[in-house]
C-alpha cells in the first residue's frame, strides 16, 4: 500500500515526485506576499520563507493524511469487498507514505534554512525542545489519521461530509496558527485557537526549529488527551462500519 500511494499519486505526470517540492514553495512565494505584504502579518522576526515554510511542511502532512484517511472505504471498496485483512492498515500505509513526502519538503527546508544562516540573515536559536521533533511529527499524524477515520466512517452514510470535507480543512488551517504567530492573534480571541490541539504541536514545532512561537509542555499534554480521546473513539467507530460498510458504500 506504501508504494502504490506513492507510485501512484503522481502517475503520468510530467514533474513527477518533483511536485513534492514545487508545490510547498509556490505556497510559500504565495504566502509571502499575500499575508507577508498585502496583510502585512508579522513573522516573529523570522525570515519569511523560513517561518512560512515550516508551517507549510507539517500542515501539508496533517492536510493530506487527513484527505486521504477520510475517504478509507470510498477509495478501497473494491479491495475490502473482496480480500479481508485488518482495514486499519490502509490509513496507516497512507500516513508512512505521506511522511515520505513531508521528509522531503522538510529536506527543502532544512536547505533554506542553512542558507539563511551561512549568509547571515538568520541567527539559529535551537534548544533541547528539539528532541522532541520527532514526537511532534508522530503526534500530527496520529491526529490526522484518528479525525480521518471518523469522517470516513460517517462518509459512508452522509456523503455530504465529503463536500465539508473539501473546504473545511482549508478553512480550519486559518484556525491554526501556520501561516501567522500565535502572539499575533488578537487576546480576546487567543483561547479561542488555544482550544484547537493542533496549536501547540505547531507552536512547539517552531519553537524547536526557530526560536519563535512557545514551547508549552501544558499545551502538549492537552493535545495528547485529545488525541488518545479521539483515537480511541475513532478506532471503535472504524471497526464497526468495517462490518456493514459495503451495504452503504
Amino acid at each position: 500500500y506504501i508504494k502504490r500511494d506513492i507510485v501512484t499519486q503522481y502517475k503520468q505526470t510530467i514533474l513527477g515526485p518533483l511536485w513534492y517540492i514545487i508545490q510547498p514553495l509556490l505556497t510559500t512565494v504565495m504566502y509571502m506576499f499575500v499575508f507577508g505584504t498585502l496583510a502585512g502579518i508579522g513573522t516573529d522576526g523570522i525570515p519569511q520563507p523560513l517561518f512560512y515554510m515550516a508551517g507549510i511542511t507539517l500542515w501539508n502532512y496533517f492536510s493530506t493524511c487527513f484527505t486521504s484517511c477520510s475517504d478509507v472505504f470510498g477509495a478501497n471498496a473494491g479491495v475490502f469487498g473482496k480480500v479481508y485483512f485488518p482495514r486499519l492498515v490502509v490509513p496507516l500505509s497512507s500516513c508512512t507514505s505521506n511522511l515520505i513526502r513531508m521528509l522531503i519538503q522538510l529536506g527543502m527546508f532544512i536547505a533554506i534554512y542553512i542558507y539563511y544562516v551561512v549568509s547571515g540573515q538568520f541567527t539559529p536559536s535551537l534548544s533541547v525542545s528539539l528532541v522532541f521533533f520527532p514526537v511532534l511529527i508522530v503526534m500530527i499524524g496520529l491526529h490526522s489519521m484518528s479525525w480521518g477515520l471518523l469522517f470516513s466512517s460517517w462518509t459512508t452514510k452522509y456523503r455530504d461530509l465529503k463536500f465539508l470535507i473539501q473546504f473545511g480543512i482549508q478553512l480550519f488551517m486559518y484556525a491554526t496558527p501556520v501561516i501567522y504567530p500565535l502572539s499575533f492573534a488578537p487576546e480576546k480571541y487567543r483561547w479561542i485557537i488555544n482550544i484547537n490541539p493542533l496549536t501547540p504541536i505547531f507552536e512547539a514545532f517552531k519553537y524547536s526549529c526557530l526560536g519563535a512561537g512557545t514551547f508549552d509542555i501544558t499545551g502538549l499534554l492537552y493535545s495528547f488527551c485529545v488525541l488518545c480521546a479521539t483515537m480511541f473513539f475513532a478506532v471503535i467507530i472504524f471497526n464497526r462500519t468495517e462490518q456493514r460498510f459495503m451495504d452503504t458504500v
